[in-house]
């Protein structure tokens, strides 16, 4: 007798063989018995799923002689023709090959003589979606309006090409993937019938493999009898199918999590030298820390896994946090869109899981906050509540985070800090020694309106410059290139070169005018003009050396209390 594969000879014979589509099977058997067949039905899904073989059932059902609780016999002679494949009732259409409008022209003429022997005349066309427009215009009528013993099966993996015309014409039924447990137990029922002695984890691997498609299964299992003989086992399975085994996965998070880049390094070349796809082998990545994710965010039972590798996963996923797990995925998948176009796929590979090693541990930006909270009370004191935490920028650099619970250094312990609330005291005294006693009374906004002269104006202007560089560097910048052109009684005129620097000062006036009067010891009134009169050299900012008090309380603080540090 000659060899039958596998997914032929073990092909369903009745409704209840056909594996994880009972929603489909039941309506079937249902309208078989209460005699509710419609004239047209359409089978969408992905494939390998039983799509064909659920139509050929249906076939022999509405046509067996002796059908039993509505499933063919599969032992009268219309039954054993339509298995044979050679009924004159029942015809499997390939719509690839069949697509033009004289092959529906064609079927449409034969459709007019009634089935030579049972009840109806089936038309099966696989690949439905493949016809061409007018192939499906051409089959519209007909499709509507059917004699009573013609039935239209239509198959299709691809159903959004289908016109909604002939949707609305046929019922649907959309089959689902078929799990792994079901294809395992499948499986299992097929290598006891056929004497194989096959471990569970092999046919899982077997059924993972397969992405929900029980012909693929059935395939896979064929080839690895074929390799392994009566006898098989998981070695022999991955030694044939080339599948990244999860070990080696495994083995990828654990040196992620020791920061060890040379471990990395080596197994990449222990990849690279088993000669595993490197995409599937990110796949497989992927999916690993999808894993652990979902063991670490719900349950084991989640995922698709063997039971020893739920029981690694649910000791590996609680050494990681969730937010780096994320960020681990993200780098995955750019590294996966990366060796798409890399011309050296390896490089491309070690840089990415090198990439993950270097990567730091993630901080939750809920308890950044709750401490900079705790630190804002320490600094303002009474004044929390009036002064935010980050009222300003300062000019000095950007401030970088090395040890949120370090200890401050004792130097600065020792030093006390300015509030931000507190008047102003460091401004250097640069005006007329004539306008000393009017900056002592800074602190009464209120006060008479001062009379400058252009000098004395000048160099508290470059004062200005250089307590707004401290504060707000964008508007500080945009102030070094303006310079008091005319004092008139309380009126400082500044002159700006263009009009964005007259738009930007007319945008902070507010903020500059309070700074003045401050700088200035009383009230004045600041307006900008267009001058060509260049503005003078501003005053050099000194630099805040490292071992400097830095000039802003929240900076000082952030040194103190985070063991902050400045970055030049």
């Amino acid at each position: 007798m000659a060899y039958v594969v596998t997914a032929r000879k073990w092909r369903p014979m009745v409704f209840e063989d056909v594996i994880g589509q009972s929603h489909v099977t039941t309506t079937l058997r249902n309208a078989i018995t209460t005699n509710r067949l419609s004239h047209a039905y359409l089978f969408s899904g992905p494939r390998g799923i039983g799509k064909t073989t659920t139509a050929r059932i249906l076939a022999k059902a509405i046509n067996c002689l002796h059908p039993k609780e509505s499933n063919p016999d599969n032992a009268c002679e219309i039954c054993t023709e339509i298995t044979e494949g050679r009924s004159v009732n029942v015809f499997e259409i390939d719509g690839a090959s069949n697509r033009g409008v004289e092959d529906v022209r064609n079927l449409r003429d034969a459709i007019r003589y009634g089935p030579a022997s049972g009840k109806y005349k089936v038309y099966i066309i696989d690949e439905v979606h493949m016809l061409t427009k007018e192939a499906f215009n051409a089959l519209l009528k007909t499709l509507e309006e059917p004699p009573p013993y013609i039935l239209f099966i239509f198959a299709t993996t691809e159903v959004h090409k289908v016109p909604l015309t002939i949707l609305s014409r046929c019922q649907r039924f959309d089959f689902r993937r078929i799990t792994i447990e079901e294809v395992i137990s499948r499986l299992k029922f097929i290598a006891k019938e056929e004497r194989i002695t096959i471990d569970n984890d092999t046919l899982f691997v077997i059924a993972k493999k397969a992405d929900g498609s029980m012909r693929d299964a059935q395939s896979l299992f064929d080839q690895i009898v074929s390799f392994c003989g009566d006898n098989v086992t998981a070695e022999q399975i991955a030694q044939m199918l080339n599948i990244v085994d999860q070990e080696v996965l495994f083995r990828v998070t654990e040196l992620i999590r020791a920061k060890d880049a040379k471990g990395m390094l080596d197994l990449v070349e222990e990849i690279i030298g088993r000669g595993y796809d490197l995409r599937e082998f990110l796949v497989g990545l992927s999916e690993h820390l999808r894993n652990m994710l979902v063991v670490l965010a719900g349950s084991a039972n989640l995922i698709e896994a063997s039971e020893p590798f739920k029981h690694h996963y649910q000791k590996d996923a609680s050494l990681f946090a969730e937010a780096d797990l994320l960020r681990l995925l993200k780098v995955t998948a750019e590294t996966m869109t990366a060796l798409r176009w890399s011309q050296q796929p390896r490089y491309t590979l070690e840089i990415g899981l090198l990439q993950m090693v270097k990567m730091d541990s993630s901080v939750q930006i809920e308890q950044l906050l709750a401490q900079l909270d705790e630190l804002r009370k320490k600094v303002n004191g009474e004044h929390a509540g009036k002064v935010p935490l980050f009222e300003s920028k300062v000019h000095a650099g950007i401030i970088k985070s090395t040890s949120v619970e370090g200890n401050p250094r004792p130097d600065q312990r020792e030093k006390p800090s300015q509030t931000a609330s507190e008047p102003i005291s460091a401004y250097r005294q640069t005006a007329n020694p004539k306008n000393v006693t009017a900056l002592q009374s800074r602190q009464q906004p209120e006060a008479n309106p001062l009379s400058l002269s252009i000098e004395d104006a000048s160099r508290g202007w470059s004062t200005v410059i250089e307590e707004m560089c401290k504060h707000r560097i964008a508007v500080g910048s945009m102030l070094s290139e303006t310079a008091p052109v005319q004092v008139s009684e309380n009126t400082l005129r500044i002159g700006c070169p263009d009009d964005y620097h007259l738009d930007a000062f007319k945008r902070n006036r507010e903020y500059i005018s309070g700074l003045a009067q401050k700088i200035y010891g009383g009230k004045v009134k600041l307006e900008a003009i267009l001058s060509s009169i260049s503005a003078p050299p501003a005053q050099p900012i000194e630099e805040t050396k490292e071992h400097d008090t830095p000039q802003h309380p929240v900076i000082q603080a952030l040194i103190r209390e985070l063991g902050a540090e400045q970055v030049e």
